[in-house]
């Protein structure tokens, strides 16, 4: 049984990332493993999975998921083993700390070492990113300009668009995936989600083809007609 629990999606779940839920339980169901989706909202506080999702949010329910988090034994659980694939705010939570508008900084929950200062502009748009050779696409909008901490590994390389700083987007670390892409991003890289599941689970995923798949090559093949220098240039907004 894989569970899932999608936290606060009252809170963070402002650009749809909660499709995340719906593309791992499909791919994974696809695949014969049983999977349990748990909606972890303000007041029913945060009970075990083996993975939490973390979507994008505004600064005061980011502020707020933070404050809940924090006293909710969600960093206990994390530490003893489960994952995280966190989205935009989600991702700025889960660092050190994080900026909201007026540049007031609150800390996070300190799970990776990763800073978030006010950027000059907005992102708003397109992003693509590398990630081992294969692309991931989505959209990002987000005023955050994130620093990685020495050590720590970033998602991928920004095609198009801005992530973390115009070079790199988001981080991976031993049990967290993070990026700034919305979309959501996992309805849109179904690769990404199939290798979610396959790390969570420990099953190696036997090849499914559906229209998401179809629908991603489509992308990369227009993707792959772009030239990277320019797109990450043209791409900061």
């Amino acid at each position: 049984m894989l569970t899932i629990g999608v936290v606060y999606p009252d809170l963070l779940g402002t650009y749809g990332d909660g499709g995340n839920a719906v593309a791992l339980a499909a791919r994974a169901r696809a695949r014969d493993i049983e999977v349990e989706v748990v909606a972890m909202t303000i007041g029913a506080g945060i009970s075990s999975a083996d993975l939490y999702l973390l979507g994008g949010g505004e600064d005061g329910p980011q502020r707020l998921a933070r404050d809940l988090l924090s006293d909710a034994g969600f960093v206990e659980r994390v530490s003893e083993g489960a994952y995280v694939f966190a989205v935009c705010a989600g991702l700025q939570i889960l660092g050190t700390s994080f900026s909201v508008e007026g540049d007031a900084s609150y800390p996070g929950l300190a799970l990776v070492d990763a800073t978030t200062t006010r950027g000059v502009t907005r992102s708003v748009g397109d992003l693509a990113t590398m990630v081992a050779g294969r692309f991931m696409v989505g959209f990002e909008n987000h005023g955050g300009v994130t620093v990685l901490g020495e050590g720590v590994s970033p998602l991928g390389q920004v095609v198009a668009g801005r992530g973390n700083d115009g070079r790199v987007d988001g981080y991976r670390a031993s049990r967290i995936w993070a990026t700034y892409a919305h979309g959501p991003v996992l309805a849109q890289n179904p690769w990404l989600a199939d290798e979610v599941v396959s790390t969570v689970t420990g099953i190696e995923l036997a090849a499914w083809s559906s229209v998401a798949d179809r629908l991603y090559a489509q992308r990369c093949g227009l993707l792959s007609t772009r030239h990277p220098a320019d797109d990450r240039t043209q791409g900061r907004h």
